[in-house]
């Protein structure tokens, strides 16, 4: 006999076909949206962004557009990626959308399975880079990430000697003309 699970499994399978394909990437700073992205980069001959980028975080996915890898860096906000866009005429990266520059599009998150200071070794790999003071322990254990705080620069990511620290993309969210 079937379980009720069962009955709703091709349903599920049903919603999860009509979900967007496309899944959510990390974006360079100082981009507007995501549909900029997808226009623009897609467009672009010389992704002078890559060049640019002294960390050497970007990347250009399978999908041809720019997107941010922390594995061994993080992102300065140096504004240099956004010249390139520029002076390559492109406009995915603009330094007018600055306000948007303020926080890259991902939430960082610390497994505390993951974590050897969540298993009583000293370990402050994460916060030594962390320019924004975004990382807090609980005593000398138990590191979390203060998300109003948190720019999403990535550093800390790449400093973690086990991989304990991931993030989830979000959405590029425009902000009001008016405080542009």
């Amino acid at each position: 006999m079937a379980s009720r699970r069962d009955f709703l499994n091709p349903f599920r399978k049903f919603s999860e076909k009509t979900k967007e394909s496309s899944p959510l990437l990390v974006r360079p700073p100082y981009g507007l949206s995501e549909s900029l992205f997808q226009s623009e980069c897609i467009m672009c001959e010389s992704k002078a962004c890559v060049a640019s980028c002294d960390e050497k975080i970007i990347l250009i996915g399978g999908d041809g557009t720019a997107m941010l890898n922390f594995t061994k860096s993080g992102c300065t906000f140096c504004e240099e990626c956004a010249k390139a866009c520029e002076d390559s005429g492109m406009s995915a990266l603009n330094l007018e959308y600055k306000m948007y520059a303020q926080n890259i599009n991902a939430e960082f998150r610390i497994s505390t399975q993951g974590c050897v200071a969540h298993h009583g070794v000293i370990c402050f790999s994460c916060k030594e880079p962390c320019l924004d003071d975004a990382i807090l322990f609980n005593g000398m254990f138990n590191p979390v990430i203060d998300k109003d705080k948190c720019t999403g620069c990535g550093f800390c990511m790449g400093r973690c000697p086990t991989q304990a620290i991931s993030y989830l993309p979000i959405e590029i969210i425009q902000k009001e003309e008016s405080s542009l």
